[in-house]
């Protein structure tokens, strides 16, 4: 199956893994981000499974290189670069030529853009807005096997379909387990961001001069049971 490592590693991140981004944007729109994340034992156990199903040994469970030639064409994407720490651990770099292009859709598929990037003179500020109706659009831009295995998990993220956090965790254990339920609840997303001047206003995260910090659930992010909007000012 075409990028079927990128897609468990997308699952994987989405799911069930402890990450760490560190990034910098740009005054003119561009920006660097690196990337760490691992995943728990119950979600690597899940996706060795998955793999394994798919024709795969299972023995690598992330392939970093391929993991970089997928998000490389992705739209929005200059270049990227990953590698492997161990198996179930990747490390890289990603470069965008403008965070507004990053999984864009036409504006008249979706009422309010993933990322919106404005420059005003010295200041600026950047947008980023995720809800059920996006979702759906906006997953398959990644690659069509994420869908598939994000599907598999029932995410509302692709799927559309209207569930809170604690019914969508309930059907998680009765499928998967209480041990992969756990891993996804407290699963969680950190962010560090540097942006072209001292921050004045930031909605979903803490600002310190010109960086800011978020934490983020990310069940969050596979059930959208509330649209996830972060907005930073400077």
């Amino acid at each position: 199956m075409k990028h079927i490592l990128f897609s468990l590693f997308v699952v994987a991140f989405f799911a069930s893994c402890s990450a760490q981004i560190n990034g910098s944007l740009n005054i003119d729109a561009s920006a660097d981000v690196t990337l760490y994340a691992a995943l728990e034992p119950r979600m690597a156990t899940l996706i060795r499974t998955l793999s394994r199903v798919g024709g795969g040994t299972g023995a690598q469970i992330i392939d970093g290189q391929a993991i970089g030639r997928s998000m490389a064409v992705a739209p929005g994407i200059k270049a990227a670069s990953f590698a492997n720490v161990n198996s179930s651990t990747i490390e890289g770099a990603i470069s965008l030529y403008r965070v507004d292009e990053f999984l864009a859709l036409p504006s008249r598929a979706v009422a309010t853009r993933f990322i919106t990037y404005e420059q005003n003179g010295e200041g600026g500020q950047i947008t980023i807005h995720l809800d059920r109706s996006s979702g759906p659009q906006i997953i398959p831009l990644i690659s069509r096997d994420v869908v598939d295995y994000l599907t598999a998990l029932m995410a509302p993220v692709v799927t559309g379909e209207t569930l809170s956090r604690a019914d969508y965790l309930n059907l998680v254990t009765m499928v998967y387990g209480k041990p992969v339920a756990d891993e996804m609840a407290a699963a969680r997303i950190r962010a560090s961001i540097a942006f072209p001047g001292p921050i004045t206003a930031i909605n979903g995260g803490v600002a310190t001069d010109d960086r800011a910090e978020f934490d983020i659930p990310l069940l969050d992010l596979l059930v959208l049971e509330h649209a996830l909007a972060y907005q930073v000012s400077w």
